[in-house]
This record gives C-alpha cells, sequence and structure tokens, in this order.
C-alpha cells in the first residue's frame, strides 16, 4: 500500500505558492466551497508546469493566464498526501477563516448588543438616547465595538448613563472615579484614553446636551461637570477680583480678596465643596489676565467684579458663571477679536446671556488702525459669525488682522474705572 505523500515535501516549492494562496482566498470568502475557481497570471514556467500536473492539461509558455478548478485541485491533493484541500492550507498557513459564518456571527451580535441597549429604560424615556444609538449604529461603532469584541464597553455604558440619569436632583456633585467604580468596579474605568467606554458616555452627553463634542482636556471636564460629574477639581480654576459672595469658606474668603482690592483663584475643588452664592448685577468677564492684572493694580478695591478666563473658559469659569446667572447678574465679556476669540463670546452669549463688552466693529476697526504695521497679525481659522455686531464679523473679514486683548486694554481700563451702566 502506498504511504501518502508528506504535503510539506509536495507543496512547499514556490511553484505552488501562488496557487495555494489564492485557493486560500476562495475558501475563506466562500466558507469552504470547491465549486469555484482560480487563476495564476503571468505563470512561470515552474507553476505552469506544476499546474500542467494538478489538471493533466498541457499549456504552452508564456500563457498569460491559468485556471484551475478547485475540485481538481483538492482531487490531487487528495491523491497525492490522503488529506483535503484544507488539511493542507490549514497546516501551511493555520486554520481557515470561515468569512460567511464569521459575518453571520457578527450580525447576530450586533443585533443581540443593539436589543440589550433599547431594552434599558433610557430608550422609551429619552431621544436623546435614542439619537445616541442611531448616531452609533450608523456611523460603523456599534459594528467595530462587535468585531474587537467589545460589546461590553456599551452595555457599560448604559449603565453609566443610567446612574447619571436616575441620581436625585439635590444629589451632592459625584467625582469620577467614585462613578466609574459604582457603575464599572474599576476606578479608572471612565478615564480619558480607557478604551472605547469614555468616549461612548461622552458622546451621548454631548447629545443629551445638544452640543458638539469638542476635543481636549477642558472640554471633557465642562462637559463632565454639565452633569455634575467631577473629573479634576484641583487643576481647573478661575481667576477673579473684587467678587464678593455668600458662603462659609469660599464666600468669605472672596469676600475678603474684594475688601482688597486682590486677585484670587478659585479651583473647582472649592466651587464644589464650599459652594457660594453670587449676588451681583454686573460682572465683567476678560479672557487675558494681564487685564484683570491692571484692574487689579490701577484701581485696587475700587474696580468692579471681573473673572478671567485664562484662554478658553475651564470648568470652574463655567460653574462660577452659573453661579453669577442663577444670582440674577449680567456678564459683561471681552475677549479677542480673532476667530477663536468670536467663537468663545457666541458660546458665552449663548450659555448665559452674556453681554459682549466693546466687541462691536467700531472698537475693533480702533484698535486695528492704532496697531503697527510691524506687529500686525493675519486672522487664521474658521469666520465666526457675530449676531450681536454682524459688521463686526464683516470688518475682520474684510480687514484680516487679528487684535489681541491686551492692546485694547486702555479702553477697558477706562471702562472698569468708571464702571458704565448697562
Amino acid at each position: 500500500m502506498m504511504t501518502p505523500a508528506d504535503p510539506q515535501d509536495l507543496y512547499s516549492g514556490p511553484e505552488y505558492q501562488r496557487l495555494l494562496a489564492a485557493a486560500r482566498r476562495s475558501l475563506e470568502r466562500t466558507g469552504g466551497r470547491l465549486d469555484g475557481s482560480v487563476s495564476i497570471t503571468a505563470p512561470t514556467d515552474a507553476e505552469r508546469e506544476a499546474l500542467i500536473g494538478i489538471t493533466g492539461s498541457y499549456r504552452p509558455p508564456g500563457i498569460a493566464r491559468i485556471t484551475v478548478k478547485l475540485a481538481d485541485l483538492e482531487a490531487a491533493i487528495q491523491v497525492a498526501t490522503g488529506a483535503p484541500l484544507a488539511a493542507l492550507l490549514s497546516r501551511f498557513g493555520g486554520p481557515l477563516v470561515d468569512r460567511p459564518g464569521q459575518k453571520q456571527a457578527q450580525g447576530r451580535a450586533r443585533a443581540e448588543l443593539a436589543a440589550a441597549a433599547e431594552a434599558s429604560p433610557l430608550h422609551e424615556q429619552h431621544s436623546w438616547y435614542r439619537s445616541w444609538l442611531a448616531v452609533i449604529t450608523a456611523d460603523g461603532t456599534l459594528t467595530s465595538l462587535v468585531n474587537k469584541n467589545d460589546g461590553a464597553a456599551l452595555i457599560r455604558a448604559i449603565r453609566v448613563l443610567e446612574h447619571l440619569h436616575t441620581r436625585p436632583g439635590n444629589a451632592p456633585p459625584l467625582m469620577l472615579p467614585v462613578l466609574a467604580e459604582a457603575t464599572t468596579g474599576d476606578t479608572k474605568a471612565l478615564n480619558h484614553g480607557s478604551g472605547a467606554l469614555p468616549t461612548l458616555v461622552l458622546r451621548a452627553l454631548a447629545i443629551a446636551k445638544d452640543t458638539a463634542l469638542a476635543s481636549g482636556a477642558e472640554a471633557r471636564r465642562d462637559l463632565w461637570d454639565a452633569f455634575d460629574v467631577i473629573v479634576d477639581d484641583l487643576a481647573s480654576r478661575v481667576l477673579v477680583l473684587n467678587l464678593p459672595a455668600d458662603g462659609e469658606g469660599l464666600g468669605e474668603w472672596l469676600t475678603g480678596a474684594a475688601r482688597h482690592g486682590t486677585p484670587f483663584h478659585i479651583s473647582l475643588h472649592q466651587l464644589v465643596t464650599l459652594p457660594i452664592s453670587v449676588n451681583q448685577p454686573i460682572v465683567y468677564a476678560c479672557e487675558n489676565p494681564a487685564v484683570l492684572r491692571r484692574a487689579a493694580g490701577e484701581l485696587g478695591p475700587t474696580s468692579p467684579p471681573l473673572v478671567c478666563t485664562e484662554g478658553r473658559p475651564s470648568t470652574a469659569f463655567h460653574r462660577l458663571a452659573r453661579a453669577i446667572s442663577r444670582g440674577g447678574g449680567t456678564l459683561c465679556y471681552h475677549g479677542d477679536f480673532d476667530w477663536p476669540g468670536i467663537d468663545m463670546t457666541n458660546q458665552l452669549i449663548n450659555r448665559y446671556r452674556a453681554r459682549p463688552w466693546r466687541m462691536a466693529a467700531s472698537d475693533y476697526l480702533a484698535g486695528a488702525s492704532a496697531t503697527g504695521e510691524d506687529d500686525r497679525i493675519s486672522l487664521s481659522g474658521k469666520p465666526q459669525p457675530t449676531p450681536w455686531d454682524p459688521q463686526l464679523a464683516e470688518a475682520m473679514q474684510r480687514t484680516n488682522q487679528t487684535l489681541y486683548e491686551e492692546a485694547v486694554a486702555d479702553n477697558l481700563l477706562d471702562d472698569l474705572g468708571r464702571d458704565p451702566s448697562w
């Protein structure tokens, strides 16, 4: 009896490699079906002779393509090795992947995951939740989670969202690690960069707030804070001058600092643990700390209340701004005359009904005309609308010149010195 040949000896040569690779692709694509064919284009003489041996049909030198039926290849390998084609391919390149079966299994897993998400009470109670599921389904996120065998991230995200939306309205703010441990058992599970979970939750919270999910640590802190979740209560701060407030601890410190005209940094931790109420009808706000520094130095305790974003508003700034608004106060905001500064002004108007402070076209043009030729900086970024003064956006696009806040600080200090009535 003839002993089957070792396939390593028979089919390991280079003349078989392209043929076997094509056969693997076909079997994986069709789930192992042998009713198709594979082709080798521009075969070498060695490949041509090997294929002649398999098919039993002569092919002349220089032929452009040789096609082999998979059934013929299977039969030849069975005779030579005593094993099927699939066994040979598995021995050379590892187990075959059943792609149709894999696709069906992924479809079932995807449907099961979607059904689990729709079973949450949030699905019936909140349109934002349904919108979130529709978005992550349409953009491939759900499929990606299934493909990565990470469907558990979606289930954990739903637990986080359910926890946030069932908390009593008077519950104290929640530290992010506490929320993570309560919903996942891992205090670090919601930290940025910890897999898909934190992004899934933040995307849902952004939709719930009808806002875009902005990039950057401060934007993430701000979104968490909107749901009374504190990410880093020491890193987020806001600078204030002459802002007396009611409340033990922080309120007392702010009131004392205002008596002396001393700038005061408030941390988010202080705002959360030592809540204050602010009862000031007008509170000025600026972007650059140099303006507040000049107000402290030149006006001292006579300056009206002034807060400073120190660039893009922090979570601490937003929490303080909400306290000012709740007390019936109005923010009067001035920022840089560039497109990011205009965007910030729009956001503060939309969120707190802030009033633009010296942010008119006339203010911009006066400052721009006083800027020396060597000091001029062109605008960059996407142009933003200025609905409070449409002529401002037109003037900025026409002039194409950035005007930073410190360049017009004299005018701001004049206003603070006489505190004009709004």
